[in-house]
């Protein structure tokens, strides 16, 4: 079914992805609008994957020239909505002008603006992680399953973490089903001079990663980034995969048949495993749009952003499964 757009009678704020209507985001923001004192709504736009770019065109367009519509924040969808629409934005960040991607949408004045918040949210949600020298003391790596925008924004923040003087892996492996998404992958790498060693596979087996998994050092980072349990069915590795000793599995996503959180936590005791899903890059995520479209400051810790978490917690649970 096709979204209709009409104007929206109140201030609205967007949500651009495959499955709006089941992300807590639907629960939590008005609780958070409430709080916040924000006097809005939050609509979502429901696309298949890949879809026609001129669909992508109309949602900007409403957004663009509807009063009331004050912007957004998009999903599975941030490389193509932006491929297909950019000539429509007045001004973008430096990040989406690096990924060629648009994740947050908002006006400033009768300007439409985009950036690409991705750099921002997955490095704050790693830092949470990952605690300060853990890097360095564990001589692990990082193990990116999927080669999409997100991977693709947190070897950004590790280059510009690295430039810093930060702590990072001493080198990021990257697997992908496709190979158009590591080229495109190894082109932004060359663009931004990439300082930490990558290793780039075409692995289109859930199997061959299983395999990738089992070459890494023990307190390896091993990342599901591929959509698989939330934008569809499966894991990008079998129940056969053998996780890195004292390492940490992060599961990009909170909600959905999150197979691969379920593989990880079987072996949780026995490999002495962290596991992770995606709720505080949900928080995360979420905040820094929001901070976009309502022109307000939100910050990423510290007693109001506890707050925010913890008005969100009630509805994590009833999403997850």
């Amino acid at each position: 079914m096709a979204n209709e757009y009409t104007p929206a009678a109140q201030r609205t704020m967007y949500f651009i992805g495959v499955t709006t209507g089941k992300s807590s985001i639907m629960r939590v923001f008005p609780a958070w609008a409430e709080h916040l004192g924000l006097n809005a709504v939050i609509k979502g736009f429901d696309f298949p994957p890949n879809d026609d770019p001129a669909h992508y065109r109309e949602v900007v367009e409403f957004i663009k020239h509807d009063p009331n519509s004050l912007g957004a924040l998009v999903t599975t969808h941030k490389i193509n909505l932006y491929k297909a629409s950019k000539d429509l934005f007045n001004a973008v960040g430096d990040y989406t002008q690096i990924l060629e991607e648009v994740s947050s949408i908002y006006k400033r004045g009768d300007q439409l603006c985009g950036d690409a918040k991705d750099p921002i949210t997955a490095g704050i949600s790693l830092e949470a992680i990952v605690e300060d020298g853990y890097w360095q003391r564990s001589g692990g790596h990082l193990l990116l399953l999927g080669a999409g925008g997100s991977s693709l924004a947190l070897t950004l923040y590790l280059h510009n973490k690295r430039v810093a003087g930060g702590g990072v892996p001493t080198k990021i492996v990257v697997t992908n089903r496709s190979e158009r998404r590591l080229e495109e992958m190894k082109t932004v790498h060359r663009q931004i001079g990439l300082n930490i060693p990558v290793d780039y596979h075409l692995e289109p087996t859930a199997a061959g990663n299983d395999r990738i998994v089992a070459t890494l050092p023990p307190g390896s980072m091993v990342v599901n980034a591929t959509g698989l349990g939330k934008d569809a069915p499966g894991s990008p590795l079998t129940d056969a995969v053998v996780f890195p000793e004292n390492g940490i599995a992060w599961e990009f996503n909170y909600r959905g048949d999150l197979i691969f959180l379920d593989q990880a936590n079987a072996q949780k005791a026995a490999r002495n495993l962290t596991v992770e899903d995606g709720w505080i890059y949900f928080i995360h995520g979420w905040t820094r749009v929001i901070a976009d479209v309502f022109a307000i400051d939100i910050p990423t810790s510290g007693p109001d952003f506890d707050r925010l978490s913890e008005i969100a917690s009630p509805f994590a649970q009833g999403a997850k499964k």
